[in-house]
């Protein structure tokens, strides 16, 4: 069985809640048993912070254990030099997902200090983008 870690971000807490208009009226815990349903396949663990240090403490963790990350760094996406390097330094592979398109959003959501260190990129597929991230860890 292959070993999954979910690793959300900042305000990733709030779903179903904050600005349903752009990220959906589902709360994350509801859709991860949706996950953990129609992937039984995975062992998924999910880990959620508000705080940079512990989402880079997590991907430590996983990075050297799990069979692949998903990570939605939120905001941190597009500050977060720390987090960057916490992806470089571990041998995980990690797919990054972002439930808006950030590319068509304002232009500092446009930089992304994850994305080049990540084995891929998937945006603006609300949470499907998470669904679409196993899809790709069940075919390797």
């Amino acid at each position: 069985m292959k070993k999954i870690t979910i690793i959300n971000g900042p305000n990733l807490n709030l779903l179903g809640k904050r600005e349903p208009s752009i990220y959906g009226s589902e709360g994350f815990e509801t859709y991860l048993d949706k996950l953990k349903s129609a992937y039984p396949e995975f062992e998924i663990s999910y880990f959620q912070s508000n705080i940079e240090g512990e989402l880079i403490d997590a991907v430590q963790k996983a990075g050297f254990s799990q069979d692949g990350i998903i990570i939605n760094p939120g905001g941190y996406t597009h500050t977060s030099v720390a987090l960057g390097d916490a992806i470089a330094a571990i041998t995980s592979p990690v797919i990054e997902v972002h439930i808006s398109n950030i590319h068509a959003r304002e232009e500092f959501r446009k930089i992304s200090h994850v994305s080049a260190k990540a084995k891929g990129t998937i945006a603006g597929l609300g949470l499907d983008g998470y669904a679409l991230a196993l899809d790709y860890f069940k075919r390797q």
